[in-house]
């Protein structure tokens, strides 16, 4: 095992999607992630099909879940809670998003953890804040934060992938390394809150801002941007095409490539405010040049003059596209395919250790890492039986 957070044990009582996001994250980095769950029924996301992949499991679970050993506790049972306190006891990191006052009650809340554990990360995730009971799905936050009313055109709409639980696993593992950070310069563990709806707020940038500086909400503008022209989609002689202009020396390059090299000294056009408030009548006479050809030819000729341009693509067409920009986005181990990590680190780079973990398949190795002062001893120990495994 390598990885920049080597020899830290990460206990992750979390379900769906933005914990065990963060979790996997912090596995990928070389932490050891033991997934506590549910017996019977596991993490929710392991029912949430189809699709499902090669081996039958669920690809949203298999999504967000590799890198982690499984242990299934029943907290209402004196002996799996003991098991889990011991578990708690031992974390560096613990993350959670149960109901507000659940783990509370099972002896397990970071007041009660932090005693006997006074080093402890304890971050807990819920959808509304913590004192709040408001169940945390991504649509809900979607629509109450205020996303959904900035998205799509006639109807508000959602966005394609959770991606308020997506920003919220990645504001936790922020808070989480920080304060890594603050224990090795202190000793201190720390409670970490986040919930959805702050990270929503945070994320939506300049459209809160708008909202908080003028009091004023943003319109719905469908694929159009509120504050720089042209940057949208185009209709082209047989698709659309996406011009992502974004300052003025773009734009002027863009209008010679178009052969229209008088709209940049037009007054209409000639900086971005102005092409803001007139982005009809440029988008009418963009649109016009464009659909003289097709998408794959302007796309060709604006790129060559370096102006900001390119299709829509399927999902497999963007994945593609990373493969030919030299991306490797798709990592393939025992013949089973996953996302890669996103980030290259030049001297600590991730693991790819361990597949997405049956329900339970762990509790052995779990139990006897809780009876050990280190972890690596049991973990090499698993590692080897799957090497040996895989090799038969």
């Amino acid at each position: 095992m390598s990885g920049p957070l080597e020899g830290i044990l990460v206990a992750d009582f979390s379900r769906v999607l933005a914990g065990p996001y963060a979790s996997m994250l912090l596995g990928d980095m070389g932490a050891t992630v033991v997934k506590v769950e549910r017996p019977d029924r596991g993490d929710d996301t392991r029912s949430w099909s189809p699709p499902i992949d090669d081996e039958g499991v669920a690809t949203y679970f298999s999504s967000v879940n590799r890198n982690k050993y499984s242990i299934a506790l029943d907290l209402d049972s004196t002996e799996d809670r003991r098991i889990a306190v011991r578990l708690a006891e031992r974390a560096d990191i613990l993350i959670e998003n149960f109901p507000a006052g659940s783990l509370d009650e099972r002896g397990l809340g970071y007041s009660q953890v932090s005693v006997s554990n006074p080093g402890i990360i304890y971050c807990t995730i819920s959808g509304f804040g913590s004192s709040n009971q408001m169940p945390g799905y991504d649509l809900l936050a979607q629509a109450v934060g205020g996303l959904m009313d900035i998205t799509g055109d006639a109807e508000p709409t959602k966005v394609g992938v959770a991606i308020v639980d997506v920003v919220t696993g990645l504001h936790a593992l922020t808070a989480i390394l920080a304060a890594l950070h603050h224990r090795d310069e202190t000793e201190e563990g720390q409670l970490l809150e986040v919930n959805l709806l702050s990270s929503l707020l945070s994320s939506l940038v300049n459209q809160s801002a708008t909202a908080v500086l003028t009091g004023e909400s943003p319109a719905r503008m469908g694929n159009a941007h509120p504050s720089i022209v042209p940057y949208e989609p185009f209709t082209t002689a047989d698709r659309e095409l996406i011009i992502a202009v974004g300052n003025d020396a773009q734009f002027s390059r863009m209008c010679a490539a178009l052969g229209e090299p008088d709209w940049a000294a037009d007054t209409r056009f000639a900086t971005n405010d102005a092409r803001v408030a007139h982005r009809d009548e440029l988008r009418e006479l963009i649109t016009a040049r464009l659909s003289t050809d097709t998408a794959d030819a302007w796309a060709a000729t604006l790129e060559q003059a370096r102006v900001p341009c390119g299709p829509i693509n399927s999902i497999n067409q963007a994945i593609q596209l990373a493969e030919d920009l030299g991306l490797e986005p798709v990592i393939e181990r025992d013949g089973r395919k996953q996302i890669a990590h996103p980030v290259r680190y030049s001297h600590s780079p991730v693991q790819y250790r361990q597949h997405p973990p049956a329900l339970d398949q762990d509790r052995a190795l779990v139990l006897s890492l809780l009876q050990r002062d280190a972890l690596t001893p049991v973990l090499e120990h698993r590692e080897e039986e799957q090497d040996a495994g895989n090799e038969e």
